[in-house]
């Protein structure tokens, strides 16, 4: 196919595929949702197929001609992969640097050496949000786990106690901080900036984090109390190494990405001149994939070889990192594929529409669209694809710290209420030796903490700005 042709696709993708009313769309939006969710939650479908599935319901209940949605799914795919997929890898090899090199073992040893006591749960908030910060969110769940099943039990906490701020402080990192992939779908799809949501994203953080994690521990230790269960603490991942980086390094590559994208919103702010020889410095080394690929490369050496690591070792960590984000790859298209369907069949004006009729502020809308989907789905990546998708006609007119803001209402949206349809309820379940009633009082409450009180500083924000 022709540079042109495509090009001629992509322009065609973004017509409206149906003229239906907003009660024919309206109809077919909870349609095409309810296919995704049965076929996730009843047939036990992969997210990747079920999204496939559910974007050609859409097109169809809205009486899409078949290729028109087709086209539509298929250029929100491409375009989504485009955009996130080079990013959801690199933070993958550095992941699996962070945790093969023993790292992420490293941070974890120094900071527990300093605390003791009621600064336990503190330093478990700390050490999580750290290690959560390049790592997938599951990713991040397997890692902590161990480590707070043995403090747990060599220090004779609640399991609660500890669990709950480690746990608090990897899924506020996952639906609120860039680089991971559901606030990097929906700054694209809203065309925000990436550096000024992550600074305003840490803002909120910071005291989501504390309230959900620690404050809230407290109570969960009491609803639940129970020790770390035996056949579940495993061996530490790093144990066979003869050496392993030092916690200066490991941090300062750790927070690498972090720093230079920050870097690069500041000078924005500071300088705004395109021109200037300075921002365009840091627009290069402040774009995600750049500030990742350094990370990445620094911890090759900072890393890998800090822990006796040979080339060829190090190569197979990157090999082995690769393969298992091919289903998060998958259902990252094609959870922008459904977002393109909504959006070329309009359901955007939809919800623009609805939205002036309710008199909804714009980022309580997205919030809830977000809730509405994640409860629905259980999939926190697939709640915010989706809703900024719906919402982002809404941050047209925005200023800049509005439509990060919007990022940033739409992921604290996607945490709301884990339940029995979300594979991390099932892991913390299974790792911590609960049964579901006990998961839902701790992690699922713990969960909507999290999106309430995100929520909350959001609109605060949303008024000092």
């Amino acid at each position: 196919m022709t540079s042109l042709s495509v090009e001629m696709l992509a322009a065609d993708a973004a017509e409206p595929i149906t003229s239906a009313g907003n009660a024919q769309l309206g109809i077919a939006v909870l349609a095409g949702i309810a296919v995704i969710v049965l076929l996730i939650t009843k047939l036990k479908m992969h997210a990747f197929l079920a999204l496939t599935i559910g974007s050609l319901a859409l097109g169809s209940f809205a009486g899409a001609a078949p290729g028109d949605t087709i086209l539509s799914f298929t250029a929100g795919l491409g375009s989504t992969v485009s955009g996130v997929g080079v990013l959801i890898a690199l933070g993958a090899i550095l992941g699996k640097l962070l945790a093969d090199s023993g790292g992420a073992d490293q941070v974890v040893d120094t900071i527990l050496a300093k605390a003791s006591g009621r600064a336990m749960p503190w330093a478990m908030v700390l050490i999580a949000s750290i290690i959560g910060l390049p790592l997938f969110f599951e990713v991040g769940i397997v890692l902590m786990i161990p480590v707070v099943l043995l403090v747990a039990k060599r220090g004779n906490y609640s399991l609660m106690r500890i669990g709950i701020p480690a746990l608090a402080g990897l899924s506020v990192m996952h639906g609120l901080i860039p680089p991971h992939p559901g606030p990097l779908v929906a700054i694209d799809a809203l065309d925000a900036n990436l550096g000024v949501t992550l600074a305003l994203g840490v803002l909120v953080a910071i005291p989501t984090v504390v309230i959900a994690g620690p404050v809230f521990s407290r109570y969960a230790a009491r609803w639940v109390d129970i020790k770390p269960p035996e056949n579940m603490i495993p061996q530490r991942p790093s144990e066979d190494l003869e050496r392993r980086p030092s916690f200066g390094a490991t941090l300062a590559t750790i927070l690498l990405p972090v720093v230079l994208m920050l870097l690069n919103a500041l000078v924005e702010i500071v300088v705004d001149n395109p021109e200037n020889g300075l921002q365009k410095v840091t627009m290069v080394i402040g774009s995600p994939l750049i500030a990742l690929l350094a990370a990445v490369l620094v911890g090759m050496f900072t890393l890998g070889r800090a822990a006796g690591f040979t080339k060829d070792r190090i190569a197979g960590t990157v090999e082995k990192s690769l393969a298992p984000i091919a289903g998060i790859l998958l259902i990252v298209g094609a959870g922008g594929g459904f977002k393109q369907t909504l959006i070329d069949a309009g359901v955007g004006q939809m919800i623009l529409d609805f939205s002036e009729n309710w008199s909804i502020p714009a980022l309580l809308l997205g919030w809830l669209i977000a809730v509405a989907i994640r409860l629905a789905t259980g999939s926190a990546t697939v709640a915010t694809i989706s809703a900024a998708g719906l919402v982002a006609p809404l941050a047209a007119d925005m200023s800049t710290s509005h439509a990060a803001l919007l990022v940033l209402a739409v992921g604290a949206g996607s945490l709301f209420f884990s339940h029995v349809n979300d594979a991390g309820f099932w892991l913390v379940k299974e790792y911590f030796g609960m049964n579901v009633g006990q998961t839902i009082k701790t992690w699922s409450v713990m969960e909507t903490i999290i999106s309430v009180v995100a929520m909350a500083f959001i609109l605060l924000l949303s008024l000092l700005l």
